[in-house]
Formats: structure tokens, sequence, C-alpha cells
């Protein structure tokens, strides 16, 4: 994984070139997603920075703004929920898929070679240079599986 004082410098110049202002705020949220695996909503990410930094004033604005901003320049990646918002990642680390759960919204990452070399011939096959890709399966985990026999059982 990059080191964090690089990521840092990554950051402050993709400020620089949007012609924005570089803020303790939004170096914070690069920090927490730096420090914190998982995926989390921005408002999840407000919701934490306020907790760990009760002095600071951050704006959910500002957390969506930042995000964009990381996202565009491929620091962060996402994965929409539709209507329910995207949930954003620290995007640097070993290319990986999704599989998340539809009841309680956990999200388990997962890389399967096949997978991986079976999209590269799907996409030589017809001729398309893919860049890149995403895949998002979406079920029920197992906790959620037992916990509907549970209640079924009852």
């Amino acid at each position: 994984m990059i080191d964090y004082d690089v990521l840092l410098e990554q950051f402050k110049l993709i400020i620089k070139e949007s012609g924005l202002k570089y803020t303790k705020q939004r170096e914070l949220i690069v920090k927490y997603l730096y420090d914190n695996h998982g995926h989390f909503t921005p408002e999840e990410i407000n919701d934490a920075l306020k907790i760990t930094y009760p002095d600071m004033t951050i704006g959910i604005a500002t957390v969506y703004r930042t995000l964009t901003l990381l996202e565009d320049a491929g620091l962060v990646t996402s994965i929409s929920f539709g209507a329910q918002g995207k949930k954003y990642e620290f995007g640097l680390k070993k290319h990986h898929d999704h599989l998340v759960c539809k009841q309680c919204g956990i999200i388990t990452e997962f890389y399967d070679e096949v997978i991986e070399k079976q999209q590269h011939e799907i996409a030589n096959k017809i001729n398309f240079k893919m860049t890149d890709h995403t895949m998002k399966i979406i079920g029920v985990c197992q906790s959620c599986q037992n916990l509907t026999l549970t209640r079924n059982n009852s």
C-alpha cells in the first residue's frame, strides 16, 4: 500500500491543480479513508470525524466535494446503491470485486482469477478494449440467511 506521506503529497497536488484551497478538514477525510478499511457513506465519514475531532468544523458538503475530487483522481472508489447513495473506499489497493447483502448492507471483498480472466476473454472476443471494471454481486449474506431460517423455524 502507498505510504501516507506520498498520498498526502498527491492529494495536495490534486487540490492545487483543481484550484481549490488545501484545508485540514480535507486532509482529515483523506486520512480517515487511508486509516480505515471498509466502505463508508459520506455521512458515516462525517459522523466519525465529528466524534474523533469534536473541535474541528467539517461540513457534509466538504465531505461530498472531497470524495468527488478523490474519486475523479482515482484515489478512492465508490459502490453505488442507487437511491441510497454511494459508499467509498480507499482506491489504491489491489483490485477486488464486491458481494453486497441486500438485507444488512454488509460488503464483502473478493478476488477470483477465473472471473478476471473470463472478463478479459469476453472483451477480446468482441474486440473491446477493457480499461477497468467493477463487479457487484447482490444477494443475502450467510448471517441474514441464518436469521431468516431462525425466524421461519420459530
